[in-house]
């Protein structure tokens, strides 16, 4: 009996996701460069032809990556501005769940080296320089906003939005490249005091 639409569409759409986890840990490893099709293939368990009918080339697989990336990070940025709590709340909200996720999806952790390594690098596709060079302000103007507002009703430190923005996504970012160089032998340190960078006694 053939397979049904539906059922061929969660096959195609399984074998891509698996073909970009894959890849993801491996460009994470060995960079754009020292990494081929045929070690992505043998990652994955499946043959260099059928990478090649979901992806033409490495730098497509690459470039997908690094679009996941950003949508993941500002779509979750602009769910958390659209949240019904206070500013600070948002903050610290935001801190904690993704501190969780940090430490609970390597997955999540390569994602933010990815896009960590692919903006210092030259060598990466045109396309994802420019997908980086439009996106990558995105997540701070987001939470230096936030952070604006919270200063506005006395609940966030004084401070320039931004410089703060920039010590918040630095932090995540730091907690992301440990927990992905070390896995499960990652120190889990208290974030408390990542918390004093924002909230008086008042705001916390």
């Amino acid at each position: 009996m053939p397979r049904s639409a539906e059922t061929n569409r969660k096959i195609k759409q399984e074998r891509r996701e698996r073909i970009l986890a894959g890849a993801l840990e491996l460009f994470v490893r060995n960079g754009l460069s020292g990494t081929k099709i045929s070690d992505v293939a043998r990652k994955t368990k499946m043959s260099n032809g059928l990478v090649y009918h979901y992806f033409p080339s490495k730098e497509d697989i690459f470039i997908t990556l690094v679009e996941v990336a950003l949508n993941r990070i500002i779509n979750a940025c602009r769910f958390l501005d659209s949240m019904t709590l206070e500013p600070h709340e948002k903050i610290k909200y935001a801190m904690d769940e993704l501190v969780k996720i940090i430490r609970s999806n390597p997955h999540a952790c390569l994602y933010h080296v990815l896009v960590f390594q692919a903006a210092a690098s030259d060598n990466i596709p045109e396309p994802a320089k420019k997908l980086i060079q439009a996106n990558r302000r995105k997540p701070y103007e987001l939470i230096a906003g936030i952070i604006a507002s919270g200063q506005q009703q006395g609940t966030i430190r004084e401070g320039n939005a931004d410089d703060l923005a920039f010590f918040f996504w630095n932090t995540v970012n730091g907690l992301a490249i440990h927990q992905a160089m070390y896995g499960d032998s990652a120190q889990s340190p208290d974030i408390t005091p990542i918390y004093h960078m924002f909230f008086d006694n008042k705001g916390a």
